[in-house]
């Protein structure tokens, strides 16, 4: 499948996401998963940015941009539901690191975020994933982002 073409036939629903995620309205950052390739350990995920989104009360008026961090928190998101994927079901990956983080376009409403995360290392304790942001064939973002993996009767 091309890395940004839409296939009617998601992998995982916005219900199936909501399931794995403990994220709710208004951090939940993905809407669905596009791809997902386990033996890659790849996963493509995406969140349609839409002006009703509660920040851009305040990350301008007037001119609207999606928070950074946000974006970075949509990367982490999709990574997590790469690792629950990945068989750690019992488990949920809680931010440790970001290194590397660049931010090459702004992220405005009506746009379409693709959340590309490819696992760099996955253990029982934790891991990596290499990420990055799409708008079309445009990078947004890319970071590498660490994570501890808990269990989830721990939070």
């Amino acid at each position: 499948m091309a890395p940004h073409s839409v296939d009617r036939s998601y992998v995982l629903s916005a219900r199936e996401v909501a399931a794995i995620l403990p994220h709710r309205y208004p951090f939940l950052l993905v809407d669905r998963v596009i791809h997902l390739d386990l033996e890659a350990s790849e996963i493509i995920a995406q969140k349609n940015v839409t002006g009703n989104e509660p920040f851009f009360q305040g990350h301008f008026p007037g001119a609207p941009i999606m928070p950074g961090v946000l974006i970075l928190e949509a990367l982490a998101q999709a990574g997590g539901i790469l690792v629950h994927q990945k068989g750690y079901t019992k488990k949920i990956a809680v931010l440790l690191n970001i290194t590397g983080a660049k931010f090459r376009k702004p992220v405005t409403p009506g746009d379409v975020l693709h959340l590309h995360a490819t696992a760099l290392h996955i253990s029982n304790n934790g891991g990596k994933v290499k990420a990055k942001a799409m708008i079309g064939q445009q990078t947004a973002a890319e970071a590498e982002i660490s994570f501890a993996l808990v269990d989830k009767e721990q939070l």
